[in-house]
């Protein structure tokens, strides 16, 4: 490859003024050293988590096109009270794009990169969001043969954050979950994965065409956070799976409270004998996205017993290391157009994705509008 050739890639800039910046830019396409391989980029799905570096804290409806068609800049005030939460990247020029798939168009020297040569790979290393991407050989995961890119671009986070959810209930020693936000593809693949593995799942939703996405592809217990019988519905759901421990998409709100209420509602009606202290059983809560930027209210009346935390899959990972990551890898390559099949409604270019009309869209982060970026479309 000509080292000599550039290539585009999508930039998030916080300004110390209080304007969020974002813009296409153009960077060298690297020789890759002995062990690396260049892959070019043909898929990279936007996640919620990558939302959140991509906008900063930016209100972006206030967002206003600049630029020209083949380079447009997008700018968007930051409101002064959130500002100091954005000190740590303020007039940092920060690329975008956690995860991704592409063909590997330039290897290194060594036998490890040399064998990627031409193979699609999916690949998690951040800066998705640009043309080429050069990276570690041992950090790519090859595809199958045949597999396309966008089938394999949300190998990473999704997958492998349902499977960590379920990991993290057996360690903890829980025998069910509750999952929150359940109709997105996150929470079908999480789903997917309980029915497969015989684990009680209680899918909470904020819609009825949310409960009816996930009842047509065999969820047993799905309650609608919105229906008046919600409360009573998620205590029953509870009694009937045991769960125990619930990972919250939504955040701020009551609905982290609401879920300790019932599942020690559902704990008591099989006690044995009162106690003013509430159950000796643990219930957990995990916050692990925010889709409710408000504060999280909780309303202590589920006894002593109880814990809210924060969950995010690199500390996950981290923790079981690479021998426990391995066979978790394994299962999402076996079944990527299965179990861990993602769906996306658009296939956006790296101009497309700067697009107002697209960020109202897809910056709504709403339940059967996720996106995907082909940067060399």
């Amino acid at each position: 490859m000509n080292t000599g050739r550039t290539a585009l890639q999508l930039r998030s800039l916080v300004k110390k003024s209080g304007e969020l910046e974002l813009s296409l830019a153009r960077v060298p396409i690297p020789e890759p050293q002995p062990d690396e391989v260049v892959v070019r980029v043909e898929a990279s799905p936007i996640n919620p988590s990558d939302l959140g570096l991509l906008f900063g804290a930016a209100d972006m409806s206030t967002a206003k096109l600049s630029g020209t068609p083949a380079e447009p800049v997008v700018t968007a005030r930051i409101p002064e009270a959130l500002m100091k939460a954005m000190a740590g990247r303020l007039d940092q020029s920060m690329p975008v794009g956690n995860e991704g798939a592409g063909v590997v168009v330039c290897a290194g020297a060594s036998p490890e990169a040399q064998a990627l040569m031409g193979k699609t790979v999916a690949i998690l290393g951040g800066a998705m969001y640009q043309q080429y991407r050069c990276m570690k050989a041992k950090q790519c995961l090859p595809l199958p043969a045949g597999t396309r890119a966008a089938d394999g671009a949300s190998c990473f986070v999704n997958p492998l954050t349902s499977q960590g959810m379920v990991e993290t209930m057996r360690m903890e020693g829980h025998k069910a979950l509750v999952h929150t936000a359940a109709a997105s593809n996150l929470g079908q693949m999480l789903n997917r994965i309980c029915l497969e593995d015989g684990i009680g799942l209680v899918n909470v939703v904020r819609s009825a065409a949310q409960a009816k996405i996930l009842k047509d592809i065999g969820a047993k217990h799905v309650v609608d956070s919105t229906a008046a019988s919600f409360q009573d519905d998620l205590v029953q759901a509870l009694v009937e799976t045991g769960a125990t421990i619930a990972f919250d998409a939504i955040g701020g709100g009551k609905l982290a409270s609401q879920i300790l209420t019932a599942m020690e509602m559902a704990i008591n009606k099989s006690a044995k004998e009162f106690s003013r202290y509430g159950s000796t059983t643990h219930k957990q809560v995990y916050i692990y996205g925010s889709l409710n930027t408000g504060p999280v209210e909780l309303t202590r009346n589920y006894g002593t017993a109880w814990g809210v935390g924060g969950w995010l899959l690199t500390p996950f990972l981290q923790k079981i290391g690479r021998p426990g990551q391995a066979p978790l890898r394994e299962r999402v390559v076996k079944n990527l157009k299965t179990t861990f099949a993602s769906h996306y409604t658009r296939t956006v270019s790296l101009v497309e994705a700067l697009d107002l009309k697209n960020i109202a869209t897809y910056g709504k982060r709403a339940t059967g509008e996720k996106f995907l970026i082909n940067p060399n479309k």
